[in-house]
């Protein structure tokens, strides 16, 4: 069974392509297919993205295709920056910047909880199918650890005392939002297996 990962994220790819191989899919990326155009992620919500970037890429690749977006929603700060997450600091992408901007707009906030939430889209040619994650945490003074991406040095998850940056990628695929949704989409996957034609 043949997926295709809408991303040349290589955090993203190396979590993804641990759940699904082990799963039994053969897995590709956007790396494998350097002729298809970019997707503009104009939407206003996550879901929006995520199914986007899946039709976009089948039409293409006509391949079935697995697409996420994810926001990272911080109280003291109405939520943002969430759906632009990846260019909250204004170039899409910039981790390095994104971060420096929150610790900034945190400084000084009493209360520091925040969740990560990611919305998946997987089109196979006919239907799109969603399914949502979500981590609760708390964003850190300062960044810790070297692992991970995005804004995994500042974030804390409930329950633990490092960021998503230290702990294993077998740990956070267990606690993350990104896993929980993945978890949800192998077992509809397994469950209605002839159903979306995998």
């Amino acid at each position: 069974m043949t997926i295709l990962l809408a991303t040349t994220n290589k955090g993203k790819v190396a979590e993804l392509q641990q759940q699904l191989e082990n799963k039994g899919f053969t897995v590709l990326t956007l790396v494998n297919f350097p002729d298809c155009p970019e997707v503009i992620e104009d939407q206003d919500t996550l879901q929006g993205n995520a199914e986007k970037k899946a039709r976009e890429v089948f039409a293409f690749t006509q391949i079935p295709t697995f697409s996420d977006d994810t926001g990272l929603e911080v109280a003291a700060l109405g939520g943002r920056p969430g759906v632009y997450s990846a260019r909250y600091a204004g170039t899409d992408g910039d981790a390095v910047a994104n971060r420096a901007k929150l610790l900034v707009e945190m400084e000084g906030a009493g209360d520091r909880s925040a969740q990560f939430r990611t919305v998946i889209c997987y089109f196979d040619g006919k239907e799109a199918y969603f399914f949502e994650g979500i981590c609760k945490g708390i964003i850190t003074t300062e960044e810790h650890g070297t692992q991970g991406f995005g804004y995994d040095a500042l974030f804390c998850p409930d329950g633990f005392t490092e960021t998503f940056a230290q702990l294993s990628i077998e740990i956070k695929n267990e606690i993350s939002h990104r896993g929980k949704a993945v978890a949800k989409f192998l077992a509809k996957a397994q469950a209605y297996i002839n159903t979306i034609n995998l």
